[in-house]
């Protein structure tokens, strides 16, 4: 509700207005407040029913958008805001952050949905449990291979990594498969290991340089819109390669283990907690 433009413009007319009081009833604008001209915002903008300010800025050359984003909060933490204000981040930044986790519950549902169809596969729990230990040791790799080449993690980037985890667990795959297989046809396990390790050797090589090679071109960037592919190779490139042989040790060690735990019966092994518990609380000789 308004009043008439003549009634706005008139102080008179506006301080005989009566508002509301909790004791008296109604009274007049002019006994509970001062009129007086001044300047104020056009239009008053509101946020979750809050009052909202928003300020806007560029991005400076060279600098990434995170790296400002932080920047920004650490600027705003050395100044601080009086009691009652907060902040948000919205347009590019707030997408930002949406877009990451959105790519870590894409991550997360990726890693659950290969385990099922490793299981299903493998017709075991415990196998794929294996060839998926060799997802966590990509993602610090790639992240190193962001920083020696100077550059930060982005969309692309963080998509390069999706893409890494699928590459990678095919080593695994290779090497558990036929060690079972070797396993079936009756050679004992330290064997079977040792055999589809140096068989398994060279497809696994030819298959990692073959994926360097091709990525080479895409990571040197040339052309419109090479940054943003040769962010994707250089991921790629660098958790492959230096995962590789961290690869080629962790999944026969984490075989062997699986298999000496599988070859003692359950039975043996509450017996052998129970015992330990038992040798715990003992009491000494002293007591």
């Amino acid at each position: 509700m308004q009043l008439l433009p003549e009634q706005r413009d008139n102080p008179d007319v506006l301080a005989r207005m009566m508002v509301p009081s909790a004791k008296l009833g109604q009274v007049r604008l002019e006994n509970v407040a001062t009129i007086g001209r001044g300047a104020g915002p056009a239009s008053l903008q509101r946020y979750n029913r809050e009052f909202q300010v928003s300020v806007f800025g560029n991005v400076a050359a060279g600098y990434p958008l995170d790296l400002a984003a932080a920047h920004t909060v650490q600027s705003i933490k050395e100044v601080g805001l009086p009691a009652g204000y907060s902040y948000v981040f919205s347009g590019q930044v707030k997408i930002l952050e949406e877009t990451t986790w959105n790519l870590l519950l894409a991550m997360l549902l990726a890693s659950v949905f290969m385990y099922m169809v490793l299981a299903a596969q493998f017709e075991s729990f415990s196998y794929p449990f294996i060839i998926m230990l060799t997802l966590p040791l990509s993602i610090p790799f790639a992240l190193f291979s962001l920083w020696i080449t100077g550059r930060a993690l982005s969309l692309w980037s963080a998509l390069g990594m999706f893409l890494l985890l699928g590459i990678v667990k095919k080593n695994g795959i290779l090497q558990v498969d036929y060690t079972n297989r070797l396993r079936t046809e009756g050679m004992p396990v330290r064997d079977a290991i040792l055999e589809a390790n140096r068989v398994r050797l060279r497809p696994i090589l030819m298959t990692t340089l073959s994926i360097i090679a091709g990525l080479i071109p895409v990571a040197i960037g040339i052309g419109a819109g090479s940054e943003q592919r040769a962010s994707i190779a250089v991921t790629i490139i660098g958790g492959q390669t230096l995962c590789l042989l961290l690869t080629l040790l962790v999944v026969p060690v984490a075989y062997s283990y699986l298999a000496e735990f599988e070859a003692v019966p359950w039975a043996e092994w509450a017996a052998r907690l129970t015992g330990r518990a038992r040798s715990s609380v003992r009491p000494s000789d002293n007591d």
